[in-house]
């Protein structure tokens, strides 16, 4: 599992998680939005702005 903070959030991945490709973004502990990364969108929550913006940093990075 890797978990990387940034923001007050907190990105989740598993390594051999199932398909497809996913980050799971918590708020103090709390769920708010589940990213498919293949395809760009949310496949449960919502995504603000800011919490996108992590998401394109990260994948810049190769973090996600």
């Amino acid at each position: 599992m890797t978990r990387i903070r940034r923001g007050g959030y907190e990105f989740v991945t598993w390594v051999g998680d199932h398909p497809p490709r996913h980050v799971h973004v918590l708020r103090d502990g709390r769920f708010v939005v589940k990213w498919n990364l293949d395809t760009g969108r949310p496949m449960a929550g919502h995504a603000s702005p800011r919490i996108l913006e992590f998401i394109h940093e990260l994948r810049r990075e190769g973090r996600l």
